[in-house]
């Protein structure tokens, strides 16, 4: 892949025309249910934790005809709440399909659903991924995408092959459904704050939950159980996380960065292998820098955002722009639309009745190796480049499943001790 994703179109060419692809699916709020195609819409939904009974609640509140046929999860316990929540609008009968274990999304995936909603480790997304591809299913994947350049890489490869097969794909990066982004993404690929010279962007808030382990748990099941806190199965806070903030900037400034140098560390978590922090100076085309933090501590300042500086003015992304003075030049006052979670459902929708597939594998798997690449670039001490990435064979965690041990890998350390004698 070039470094360079604009070719022979200038950058703002490139991001006008990109624009179009989400932008068009995101117009306007509920009435883009669209009436094409009355066919009632069968779901699965594969990973039944907080985020996947999410996903089919947004789903359902896109569409509350879509029925769920099939459910798949690790744990059996997982299935309670998530059928209680579904029988409870009408989307699930009694005799919905459970399948439980590792292998139990090839079995979703072996009914007659149209759509399957992939809520489970971001680990296990790019296998899952392009099963769900090869079985000819319209998909919403959450955010992140992977873990590593592997299988990152085998996200895209799924993405060209879903193209072909006319498959609508969308992702959990939902600000580009968010209709104050959208409108903003639009002003500054037409140019009002003028050339990108800057970005930065954040997620700095408390860690995810975590679940203490039981007596009985093996390794593997604690693992699972509170996979924000493991490498091998979130990619770290920075991947599984600050990838929505990490997402904006590649979309606003159209391409990902060429090259990450970043730094971190692990100085309050006592659980888990993950880092607390980090900070990462990517470089975009043209020597554009983007100043990149995270960090998961209790009790420390919280700032979760995006802000992008050009030659005519700045914004914060999601609703307003100002000259260099710090003038009000447009501040969004569209309709009352959905949330941005409902939204993203309303397009993958709309792009199924209406035979237009909408496709987001390529973005979604480039914004989740940006992150990757900086996490590489800090847990390294390296400077890191996309051609890196692209050429890694980096691959994270066990290559078989079971519910058995699995050791905790060391957190890594950038460098070379400091020898005592210096």
């Amino acid at each position: 892949m070039k470094n360079n994703a604009t070719g022979d179109m200038s950058r703002r060419q490139f991001i006008r025309t990109a624009a179009v692809g989400t932008a068009a699916a995101s117009i306007g709020p509920g009435i883009l249910r669209a009436q094409e195609d009355k066919r009632p819409l069968k779901a699965g939904l594969i990973g039944c934790g907080g985020r996947g009974s999410g996903a089919a609640r947004d789903l359902l509140s896109a569409d509350p005809a879509v029925q769920f046929i099939a459910i798949a999860d690790l744990f059996e316990d997982k299935f309670g709440r998530t059928l209680d929540g579904l029988k409870k609008r009408g989307a699930a009968t009694d005799d919905i399909l459970q399948f439980v274990g590792f292998d139990a999304y090839e079995k979703v995936l072996d009914t007659d659903v149209d759509i399957v909603l992939m809520a489970t480790p971001p680990h296990f997304r790019p296998a899952q991924f392009a099963a769900a591809v090869d079985a000819g299913k319209h998909v919403f994947m959450e955010k992140p995408v992977a873990v590593d350049p592997v299988g990152a890489r085998m996200i895209m490869d799924a993405g060209e092959e879903a193209k072909k097969k006319g498959l609508s794909v969308v992702a959990g990066t939902q600000r580009r459904h968010e209709h104050p982004y959208v409108e903003t993404q639009k002003r500054v690929a037409d140019g009002m704050i003028g050339e990108i010279v800057a970005m930065r962007c954040y997620w700095c808030g408390n860690p995810v939950r975590f679940n203490p382990r039981e007596p009985g748990w093996s390794d593997m099941e604690f693992q699972m159980r509170s996979w924000f806190n493991f490498l091998w199965l979130s990619g770290d806070h920075i991947v599984e996380q600050h990838v929505h903030n990490i997402d904006v900037c590649d979309w606003f400034f159209g391409a990902h960065p060429v090259k990450a140098l970043g730094m971190g560390a692990r100085v309050r978590r006592q659980v888990g292998d993950i880092y607390d922090f980090f900070a990462v100076d990517y470089e975009y085309a043209n020597g554009v820098h983007c100043e990149s933090m995270c960090r998961q501590i209790v009790d420390c300042a919280r700032n979760v955002s995006e802000h992008l500086v050009g030659t005519k003015g700045w914004t914060n992304c999601k609703g307003e722009i100002r000259d260099l003075n710090g003038e009000m030049l447009w501040r969004y006052e569209g309709p009352k639309t959905p949330p941005a979670k409902t939204q993203e459902h309303i397009d993958l929708l709309k792009s199924i009745r209406t035979g237009e597939p909408l496709n987001e594998a390529q973005n979604v798997a480039e914004s989740t190796l940006t992150a990757i690449m900086g996490r590489t670039s800090a847990y390294t001490g390296k400077l890191v480049t996309w051609d890196d990435m692209m050429e890694s064979d980096m691959r994270l965690g066990p290559t078989e499943y079971g519910l058995g041990d699995v050791p905790i890998d060391p957190t890594q350390l950038p460098g070379k001790p400091w020898p005592e004698n210096v």
